[in-house]
C-alpha cells in the first residue's frame, strides 16, 4: 500500500515538475489565446490548460471560433486526447446518430460520483433508461398546467412579488441570482417531491442546504478541470482541503435529501392513495425501495431544476438592463395578455420566448458537456476518434459561431429568432437541437425543457408587470460568466427593485 501510494505521489508531481521546467524556459510574453495552444512529450497542453484553468470555457470557445472545422482535439498528459466541438453535424453525430457510443462514461462518473451518486445525470444504460420513463409521465400538459398555475404562480404571488415590493420600498440591494436560485428550488421541490421548503425567506432552515448545494455543485466542477483525476482523489484520501470541504456539503446535502425521501416513503405508507402523485410517490411507488438510489434522483433533479432556470433568468435580467428596447417590447407582449388565464399567457409569450432564447444563446446554463466513446470512430469533419476518448460539445462556443449566427452573433438580439406574419405579428422561428445544444439534444434531450420556459416566462411576466429590475454596479461593470456544473454569474447580481405599477 505505502509503494502505491509513493508511486502515485511522484507521477502527480512529474508532470507539474515538467510544467515548471517548461515554463521557466519559455517566453513570458502572452499568447494570443485564439491560437491552439503547443503540446509536449508526456505533458501535452497541460501547461496551457493550468493557465486557463478559471477560464478554460471563455478559452477553448475562442479557439473553436477560429477553427475551420469548428473542431479542435487537445493533447492531454500521458499521450491523452480531449476533443472540443462546436459543429453541429459533429454534435448530431454524437447525441443522436451514434447515441450507443458515447455515453457519460467512467471518468464523468467518477468525478460526480460522490454528489449525483446513480441520478440521471451521471448513468448510462438500463439505470439512465429507468429514471427517464419514470420521470416522463410528469412532463405532459396536465402536469405542466398545474406547475405553472399551482406552483409557479403561488410561489410568485406568495413570496417573490411581496420581497420585492418589500426590497423596493426600502431601497435595498439584493441579489438576484440568489433570490432566483431559492425560488427556483422551491419551486422543484414542490412539483418533483410535494415538499416546500419555503427557501426563497432567507430565515429558511432550507437555507443551509442551499449554501452546502452550492459548494457541492462548485467543488465537483472544480474536479473536471483537474488535469488529471488522481490529484483530487488523492486529496479525497486524505480528506483535506476542497476534498474535505465537498465531504461536509455532500453529507449536509445527502441528509436533506433522504430525510424528503423517508417523508415521502412514509406519507405513501399511511395514505391508500395521494391527492396528487409527484416525480419522487412516483419513483417510490415503481418499486424502488433503495433509499440512497431515491436520494440521487432526488438531488439529480434539485440541481436540474434549481440551478439552469435560475441562471438563465439571471443573465436575462442583466440582458435587459442593457437593451432598454428590447424591456418594451416584452413590456408591450405583457399588456396585451393582459386578462388572460396563466398557463396560456406564459404560453403565447413569443417574444418574451425568443428574449430567452437569445439569452441562453449568449450564456447556456450548461455551457459544454462531454461523452467518452465506447469504440473508436471518425466524425463527420474527419476528427478520429478513439476509443476512452472525451469528446466535449460546447454550447456557449457554438452561440459565439459567425458561421452559425452571422456577423452579429456578438449582438442581444431575439429578433433573430422571429418573423412577422403579413399582420405584423410575430411568430418564433427555433434552430435545430444540433446548432442550438442548449437542452442537449437526441435521446438524451432534456424533458423539463418545456417546464422551463413556461416557469421563466411566467417569472419576466410576473416581474416586469410591477417592477424595474436595475444593476446595482458601476458604469461599465460587466459581469464575468463563472462555471461549476452549470454557469453563473461571478460574484452574483446586485440590484435595486422600482416600483413601475402594474403594466395595464
Amino acid at each position: 500500500m505505502l509503494i502505491q501510494l509513493f508511486t502515485s505521489f511522484f507521477l502527480l508531481i512529474l508532470p507539474f515538475v515538467i510544467l515548471k521546467i517548461i515554463t521557466k524556459t519559455s517566453k513570458s510574453k502572452e499568447s494570443d489565446p485564439s491560437i491552439p495552444p503547443k503540446h509536449y512529450p508526456i505533458i501535452g497542453s497541460s501547461l496551457a490548460l493550468k493557465s486557463h484553468e478559471e477560464d478554460r470555457v471563455q478559452w477553448t470557445a475562442q479557439i473553436l471560433q477560429n477553427s475551420p472545422s469548428g473542431t479542435f482535439t487537445f493533447h492531454l498528459l500521458f499521450g491523452g486526447r480531449h476533443i472540443f466541438t462546436a459543429n453541429p453535424a459533429n454534435v448530431q453525430h454524437v447525441l443522436k446518430t451514434q447515441f450507443s457510443n458515447y455515453q457519460k462514461g467512467p471518468s464523468s462518473y467518477s468525478v460526480l460520483f460522490d454528489f449525483l451518486g446513480n441520478g440521471i445525470f451521471n448513468v448510462d444504460g438500463e439505470s439512465w433508461k429507468f429514471q427517464r420513463q419514470v420521470s416522463s409521465h410528469e412532463f405532459n400538459t396536465k402536469s405542466l398546467r398545474k406547475f405553472i398555475q399551482d406552483v409557479v404562480d403561488t410561489e410568485l404571488n406568495g413570496r417573490l412579488i411581496p420581497m420585492f415590493s418589500g426590497v423596493a420600498a426600502d431601497e435595498n440591494v439584493l441579489d438576484l441570482q440568489d433570490i432566483l436560485q431559492r425560488f427556483a428550488f422551491d419551486n422543484v421541490c414542490k412539483i418533483a417531491f410535494g415538499f416546500d421548503p419555503a427557501c426563497v425567506s432567507p430565515s429558511s432552515p432550507a437555507a443551509e442546504f442551499a449554501e452546502a448545494f452550492e459548494d457541492a455543485t462548485k467543488i465537483s466542477g472544480t474536479r473536471f478541470r483537474a488535469l488529471f483525476s488522481l490529484s483530487w482523489k488523492i486529496m479525497r484520501f486524505f480528506d483535506v482541503g476542497s476534498e474535505k470541504r465537498l465531504r461536509i456539503a455532500v453529507s449536509r446535502v445527502r441528509d436533506f435529501a433522504m430525510k424528503i425521501v423517508r417523508e415521502k416513503k412514509q406519507e405513501l405508507a399511511d395514505k391508500s392513495s395521494l391527492e396528487s402523485v409527484d416525480l419522487l410517490s412516483r419513483f417510490l411507488s415503481s418499486g424502488l425501495t433503495d433509499e440512497n438510489f431515491a436520494t440521487d434522483i432526488v438531488i439529480s433533479f434539485i440541481l436540474a431544476g434549481r440551478d439552469t432556470t435560475s441562471a438563465a433568468l439571471t443573465w436575462f435580467f442583466w440582458l435587459l438592463s442593457k437593451n432598454p428596447g428590447v424591456e418594451e417590447e416584452i413590456l408591450k407582449e405583457i399588456k396585451g395578455k393582459s386578462g388572460m388565464p396563466v398557463f396560456e399567457e406564459v404560453k403565447d409569450m413569443v417574444y418574451t420566448h425568443a428574449c430567452l432564447c437569445e439569452t441562453m444563446r449568449l450564456y447556456p446554463p450548461v455551457p459544454v458537456d462531454g461523452k467518452t466513446a465506447e469504440n473508436d470512430d471518425v466524425l463527420p469533419d474527419g476528427t478520429v476518434v478513439k476509443k476512452g476518448t472525451i469528446v466535449t460539445y460546447h454550447p456557449y462556443a457554438m452561440g459565439r459561431m459567425k458561421m452559425l449566427w452571422g456577423s452579429d452573433w456578438a449582438e442581444f438580439k431575439p429578433e433573430r429568432w422571429l418573423q412577422r406574419d403579413e399582420g405584423g405579428k410575430w411568430s418564433f422561428v427555433g434552430r435545430d437541437p444540433y446548432t442550438y445544444p442548449v437542452f442537449q439534444a437526441g435521446p438524451r434531450v432534456c424533458l423539463g425543457r418545456e417546464m422551463a420556459f413556461l416557469q421563466m416566462k411566467r417569472v419576466a411576466a410576473g416581474v416586469l408587470r410591477r417592477f424595474k429590475v436595475v444593476p446595482a454596479v458601476e458604469d461599465g461593470f460587466e459581469p464575468s460568466f463563472v462555471v461549476s456544473l452549470t454557469s453563473k454569474m461571478k460574484g452574483g447580481f446586485p440590484v435595486r427593485i422600482e416600483e413601475r405599477g402594474d403594466v395595464e
